[in-house]
């Protein structure tokens, strides 16, 4: 029998390959494995979960239509994109589903790059945003940020003719950082209109109410406006992934082009659609986030930790000077039960991106902080 020498084949194309696959944050069972923890003493604020679960409502939607799940999913969506276009005030033609907001990211570039052109996001912005352009095989306009933010100014500046997408987080993930809506809005009018903008509001529902603005009248006045929200942080449905984008029929058409089958689930359409419903729970949501930013932020101004104020379900805290400060706060945090988020792979080596959980997770957190730098 002759033998193959040949080399191992390397699939994927060279821009696939180079690809840094997402990490998300460590399973509670994981953590419990590697450090001999019981699971229920430990407190996992790395994934920007709501800690109060989902709604009761979702629930028990979720319980009703589990007796359906042998059937597949209504692949358009229909009763919760007619929820969805109550809501926000436009066509329920307007609206497409995704597994999360990242998928409306992913389909934005599928559908709307090539290896010809240029995809342009912020410094410290969304990893996603870098693996969608990557993915396509398009070029990458990473903008310096301005105080951990995007510098809008300088994006603008950095348009080029190969420029066809711009993504836009508002608040950012992970720094928090808020783009006030009259800076917004002048931005959207000086972006050319052949240039497609995606506004990111995953977080948008923990924003404080001074702040917000009504971005859907934007996608009424800027064809090339996409508005991507999930349910997935203040919904507290990140386990059934369900998200939407909101944009006028022309782009709403191409991204349906390219969106995979049946990509939301039955159990995430009636979860989300019964969430929708509750109100009240994302104002017990937005008020404990609220608290627990508070309580956090009070904690590191006692340990003389540098933060930044944020407009998310989380917080950017600064935990040394030196480059390996990150991962050795990060592992002390993890020996003792706290589940926190490492940003090196952002180019954050110093600093921790911390999730706000409820006052006894925050607690939990706070007191391994100071076990940690009191040397204990």
């Amino acid at each position: 029998m002759q033998q193959n020498n040949t080399r191992p084949t390397r699939w994927g194309t060279e821009y696939v390959q180079s690809i840094s696959p997402y990490v998300g944050g460590k399973p509670i069972a994981e953590v419990a494995r590697q450090f001999g923890l019981q699971t229920g003493r430990i407190v996992k604020l790395a994934s920007n979960e709501n800690p109060l679960g989902m709604s009761p409502k979702a629930r028990e939607a979720v319980l009703a239509a589990m007796g359906d799940s042998t059937r597949y999913p209504d692949n358009d969506g229909y009763a919760l994109k007619q929820a969805l276009a109550q809501k926000c005030g436009v066509p329920a033609a307007w609206i497409t589903l995704g597994h999360g907001s990242s998928d409306l990211l992913e389909m934005a570039a599928r559908a709307l790059l090539t290896d010809a052109d240029a995809g342009m996001y912020s410094r410290y912005s969304f990893i996603v945003y870098t693996q969608a352009v990557q993915g396509v095989g398009a070029a990458h306009q990473v903008v310096p940020d301005r105080d951990f933010g995007h510098d809008l100014s300088a994006m603008l500046a950095a348009i080029t003719p190969q420029t066809r997408l711009i993504f836009v987080a508002n608040p950012n993930n992970p720094t928090g950082t808020f783009l006030a809506a009259d800076a917004l809005l002048d931005f959207l009018r000086q972006v050319p209109p052949h240039i497609a903008v995606v506004l990111d509001e995953a977080y948008v529902e923990y924003t404080l109410p001074a702040l917000r603005y009504d971005s859907m009248q934007w996608v009424r006045e800027f064809p090339n406006l996409i508005v991507s929200r999930t349910f997935s942080k203040a919904y507290g449905l990140a386990g059934l992934r369900i998200g939407y984008g909101v944009s006028q029929a022309p782009l709403t058409d191409v991204l349906n082009r390219v969106r995979s089958a049946f990509n939301t689930s039955s159990l995430g359409q009636a979860a989300a659609l019964a969430a929708l419903d509750d109100q009240a729970f994302i104002d017990q949501a937005y008020t404990v986030n609220r608290a627990g930013h508070a309580q956090l932020a009070a904690a590191f101004d006692a340990l003389g930790l540098r933060y930044i104020p944020s407009q998310g379900n989380f917080i950017l805290v600064h935990v040394g000077e030196d480059d390996g400060a990150g991962a050795r706060v990060n592992l002390a945090l993890l020996q003792r039960g706290v589940i926190a988020r490492p940003v090196d792979n952002y180019g954050l080596p110093q600093w921790l991106r911390i999730s706000i959980g409820t006052e006894a997770e925050n607690a939990a957190c706070i007191a391994a902080l100071h076990a940690h730098y009191a040397g204990i």
